[in-house]
């Protein structure tokens, strides 16, 4: 009986010190709103969550993931920069906050985007959605069809605005966790930014004028985005994301009283990270010197990392960060691309940060014997 409850203790011991933790724990902030989440936009790591995977509306922070499905439309070609869009009647049709298009009226793709982006313009969004998928419908299959590739199975969207004023509103549901990978997408598509970051703005050759609803843009250093959102049901949202020295964090806030602590819960989620944390990269300290290859059809090879994402650690760290290259000098052929030759190891005082493969960056073939003949005649030849 005792050799089965020791055993036990020791395989739950071993259990819990596999477990890696993004934090040792959970930071006390002060954060009004009642679901948030804080999150590192270069490797996804949580730094802070607090009801985060809530099944909330998400009101027009909606429109990360209708963005989303925008620009990766036009990184594939889908639809082009050069586009005219014009609006149908229910795009024209569409409440809340709109730049008021007629049925017909057409704008440019930079301006559709701007009005999206800096005046949450429910109208712009339909229209792009229909140019894009040639209805509303069918771009909100697209838009549940992209959530679960990312492997969101808490968001469902009945729309691509975040309206809630249709029978089916109770369904359009996400969670702030949700957002934060939508937002982190939307990131990797950087001519975004042109447009999160403006605070005033227009459109139709300057005869209608657009304000930034993320008041973060002109208020918070740093501010690389993101949206806003606001319904009576959903209350104040925001998907705020910012940059300081090198690092870029994604702060969700869902379902708060008011604008005041939506933006006040934004910043003090990104304010503990700045404060916090710090990104190492993932170079080694110099240039990977080269391998001898033997018998190889290829005498030398120049590795490769084969990963070179910055890995994310606590701000006291810093000082005690040490690369270490382990490589051997030479390698017999034949070699696979991606072979791992070595390791770049990334460490602190205290603990193992990253152990990354050096690999081939591509194959090299054994010599055949009449190779080897012909090198060593040619050799022979040479020194003659």
């Amino acid at each position: 009986m005792w050799k089965r409850i020791i055993s036990f203790a020791l395989c739950a011991m071993l259990t819990l010190c596999g477990i890696p933790s993004a934090h040792a724990a959970q930071p006390e902030i002060d954060v009004p709103a009642p679901s948030a989440i804080l999150m590192d936009a270069a490797t996804g790591t949580v730094l802070f969550e607090k009801n985060a995977n809530e099944r909330l509306a998400p009101a027009s922070v909606t429109k990360v993931m209708t963005l989303l499905l925008v620009m990766e439309a036009l990184d594939s070609g889908r639809i082009g920069w050069d586009d005219t869009v014009t609006a149908s009647e229910a795009a024209a049709g569409k409440g809340g906050s709109q730049v008021y298009l007629e049925v017909g009226e057409q704008m440019s793709m930079d301006e559709m985007l701007k009005s999206v982006v800096v005046s949450s313009a429910n109208d712009c969004a339909t229209a792009l959605a229909e140019h894009l998928a040639g209805s509303e419908s069918a771009f909100v299959a697209m838009m549940n069809e992209r959530a679960a590739q990312l492997g969101l199975t808490d968001t469902h969207f009945v729309n691509c605005t975040g309206l809630d004023d249709e029978p089916d509103a109770a369904e359009h549901l996400t969670t702030a966790h949700d957002l934060a990978v939508m937002s982190r997408e939307l990131l990797k598509h950087p001519e975004i930014k042109k447009y999160t970051t403006i605070w005033m703005d227009t459109v139709r050759n300057g005869q209608f004028g657009l304000s930034n609803t993320n008041k973060l843009v002109r208020f918070y250093e740093g501010t690389t985005g993101l949206k806003t959102g606001y319904t009576s049901a959903a209350g104040h949202c925001l998907s705020a994301t910012a940059e300081r020295d090198g690092i870029e964090l994604i702060a969700v806030v869902l379902h708060c009283a008011s604008s005041t602590d939506r933006f006040q819960s934004a910043k003090a989620l990104l304010n503990y990270g700045f404060a916090n944390y710090a990104l190492v990269s993932a170079q080694p300290p110099a240039p990977l010197p080269t391998v001898a290859v033997q018998l190889g059809t290829q005498s030398v090879l120049t590795p490769v990392l084969q990963e070179t994402a910055p890995i994310l650690i606590e701000k006291g760290e810093q000082a005690q960060i040490r690369k270490t290259v382990t490589l051997p000098e030479q390698i017999a052929a034949p070699v696979a691309a991606g072979q791992q030759l070595g390791t770049l190891t990334i460490a602190t005082d205290t603990r193992t940060l990253a152990e990354i493969p050096i690999v081939a960056p591509a194959a090299i073939e054994k010599l055949t014997l009449w190779q080897m003949a012909v090198r060593l005649l040619r050799r022979a030849c040479m020194g003659g």
